[in-house]
């Protein structure tokens, strides 16, 4: 149907909705124009009508100068959107175009198409008719959304996962109110193999992102969590190429029979009700009725396929295990919050642990699989979870330490008590305290230890470089004992060395000043 054909319907089609009472708002509504050009078209009559669409097709184009041009184009390449033809144009003619747009050269386009007969011609793709499947072999599975109106006329959004076996067309589906995840697709699964009594052997699908993270030439990779799941289940996967709905035709029709047979006109209550009402509109309509194909009940069909699926177990999820890098400071990021693991547990840079979410926790375990600790998970983000006895208790082994130092004093109990003042005055550097007076006790006589000791407890000393000083100080102020030699033993007669008892006379340094001053000055 041309263009002109086209507008001269539209034209006869207002002008029937306005005989039969309708508004010009209403038509206005129902035609998509503005309510100004509908009361303009109810103004004229058939003659006028023409003659305004005559004029119309008459007036000047823009790229009137370029029509031999893109005719020529369009008979060799009948195939040619206007969107190439805008791009050639560009090309030939450069700044000579000027400034079209791109809506200008699709409609110049399609009246060079109309004035010189040439449609666009698409290439026709070849059906034929597919065997029937054995029983068994093929499920499809497709998602579909449909606008639902409650009670009180408010639009409400659902989603819906549907199944269909590809031999006996017993079908199913399930409803949520939220966007299809992963972890909701499996739970779709699981409850489409329990309502068909087993698995198939294979399942075709479209590229969808809730199955496919990426597509590598090719090579399918898919989303974590449905490799898990695929794993544990006995079912192959087939993905149909990139926009070729028409290689699961079987699930696309359930799709639309969902739409146009059950959605359509339903009000919306709750969800619960909804898959109630879906679940008992399979069992009456869509699964019972005759297939237009096979001309045979689903259900039916579906008693003699199920001997042929492969058993249902009880399917138990396993929390996927992600790999995260451990932070220096014993803690993981996840999901922008940190978690504290057991103190030691990072090796050094590369330092990986496998995290797992479960049942509102977060399972952290090593590369082996042995599990370390769990997190109950965190609302909001920010916050850091520690378990109390994930860091080491360093209390303790400052104590310990305060201990060993105070067993090398002859009063422990003092040293105690010395180590109660320093620590409640410096509790950040105690460490550094103890290794400074363990240091000072080990260097000095017991003597000098002890009295400073005494000291320090007696005026309130509250520093380890204090007490240092004082026992230099009581160093400083004891005389030094004459160190007599030691006496040699002649290994032959056993006689003393007497010699070195003898010590040898000294003069004094003022002899020589005086008589330095007393001599002469040298000429």
């Amino acid at each position: 149907m041309t263009a002109y054909q086209t507008k001269l319907m539209m034209y006869y089609e207002i002008h029937r909705m306005n005989r039969e009472g309708f508004t010009i708002s209403r038509i206005s509504h129902l035609v998509q124009l503005n309510w100004r050009t509908i009361r303009h078209y109810l103004s004229m009559s058939e003659a006028d009508y023409e003659r305004f669409l005559e004029k119309r097709s008459e007036r000047a184009k823009t790229l009137q100068p370029y029509e031999v041009f893109v005719q020529t184009r369009l008979q060799k390449h009948p195939d040619t959107p206007a969107a190439q033809m805008h791009d050639w144009l560009k090309e030939k003619y450069g700044d000579r175009l000027g400034d079209v747009s791109a809506r200008t050269v699709f409609n110049f386009v399609a009246w060079v198409r109309q004035k010189y007969n040439l449609p666009k011609i698409r290439e026709q793709r070849v059906y034929e008719i597919v065997d029937e499947l054995p029983y068994g072999q093929q499920a499809q599975v497709d998602f579909g959304c449909y606008n639902m109106r409650d009670n009180g006329g408010k639009r409400v959004k659902v989603f819906f996962f549907t199944s269909v076996l590809s031999r006996s067309r017993y079908k199913y589906i399930w409803f949520s109110d939220k966007h299809f995840t992963a972890e909701l697709a499996i739970i779709a699964h699981e409850l489409a193999f329990t309502f068909f009594a087993g698995i198939p052997c294979e399942i075709v699908y479209d590229q969808d992102r809730v199955f496919i993270s990426d597509e590598n030439q090719g090579d399918i990779i898919l989303t974590g969590e449905f490799t898990a799941y695929t794993r544990e289940r006995s079912f192959s996967l087939h993905f149909c190429r990139k926009a070729d709905p028409e290689s699961k035709g079987k699930v696309e029709n359930v799709v639309k029979y969902v739409k146009q047979n059950f959605l359509f006109n339903r009000p919306f209550e709750d969800i619960q009700t909804l898959n109630a009402a879906a679940l008992a509109w399979l069992a009456r309509t869509a699964n019972a009725m005759p297939h237009g194909v096979t001309q045979k009940p689903p259900a039916t069909e579906w008693e003699i396929e199920k001997t042929f699926l492969n058993p249902c177990i009880a399917y138990t999820p396993k929390p996927q295990q992600l790999a995260y890098t451990l932070r220096k400071d014993n803690t993981l990021s996840w999901k922008s919050n940190f978690y504290t693991v057991p103190s030691g547990t990072y090796k050094g840079r590369g330092s990986k642990v496998m995290v797992a979410e479960d049942n509102g926790q977060i399972i952290v375990s090593d590369q082996a699989g042995k599990e370390i600790c769990r997190h109950c998970i965190a609302a909001g983000k920010g916050q850091k979870i520690k378990n109390t006895d994930h860091t080491r208790d360093k209390a303790a082994a400052i104590t310990e330490l305060i201990d060993q130092v105070c067993k090398l004093l002859d009063d422990p109990i003092k040293g105690q008590l010395l180590f109660s003042v320093i620590r409640n005055d410096k509790p950040r550097y105690i460490r550094d305290q103890v290794m400074i007076m363990r240091q000072c006790i080990e260097q000095n006589q017991k003597h000098y230890i002890n009295l400073a000791l005494d000291y320090c407890c007696k005026n309130g000393v509250k520093s380890a470089r204090d007490f240092k000083a004082v026992v230099q100080e009581y160093n400083r102020q004891q005389p030094v004992e004459k160190q007599q030699p030691a006496l040699t033993i002649n290994p032959l007669t056993g006689a003393v060395n007497t010699v070195k008892l003898s010590e040898p006379a000294k003069s004094n340094i003022q002899d020589y000043e005086t008589l330095l001053q007393n001599q002469p000055a040298c000429r």
